[in-house]
Order: structure tokens, then sequence, then C-alpha cells
């Protein structure tokens, strides 16, 4: 007989809280999160489309939050918090893109 192995491990999350999705994106204030500073075509694309689909929506993205890779990782995170609520930014779209 053999034992089984399972190559992730045991998993150690105890759940933990998300916050409320939104019911709808217009007049809403959306902050983009990627990795690099630079727009990238997807968020572009994303901000395009959402702004004609839901009216009065404003974006925020890395010029306004950073990078969230690299040099500054590290202080672009801690500030983040304080940075979303002093916008007051109902929703955030995080992602990597290129």
């Amino acid at each position: 007989m053999y034992d089984v192995v399972w190559p992730r491990g045991r998993s150690t999350e105890t759940g933990g809280h998300f916050a409320r999705r939104v019911n709808t994106l217009e007049g809403k204030r959306i902050g983009f999160l990627y990795d690099f500073d630079e727009h990238s075509e997807v968020f572009e694309a994303i901000e395009r489309e959402a702004a004609h689909r839901y009216p009065g929506t404003k974006f925020f993205g890395s010029e306004i939050f950073g990078a969230t890779h690299g040099g500054d990782e590290h202080k672009v995170i801690e500030a983040l918090p304080n940075k979303l609520k002093e916008l007051e930014i109902d929703a955030v779209i995080s992602g990597i893109a290129l």
C-alpha cells in the first residue's frame, strides 16, 4: 500500500472578510492597481468600455497609486489603504498586464 501525498500541503486558511461588491459601476470611483507604471493596453480597454457602459465612472491608475511591483512596491502597498480612503475609491481592479 502507498501513502498519497498532496503536493500543495494542508491549507491553513481560516477564512477572511471580503468587502461587499458594488451593485453597479455607474458613478463609482475605480482604482486600477497593476505591476508597472505605464498604463497598459488592457487597463485602457477596461476603462474605455466601463466608461461607456457606466456613465460618471472615474478611474485612478498607477499615476496615483504607483506600481505594485518593483523597487517601491512595499511603500506603495503600505500607503494603499490611506490613498483608497482619501480618494473615496469604491472598487479596485487589480491585475498584471503587459
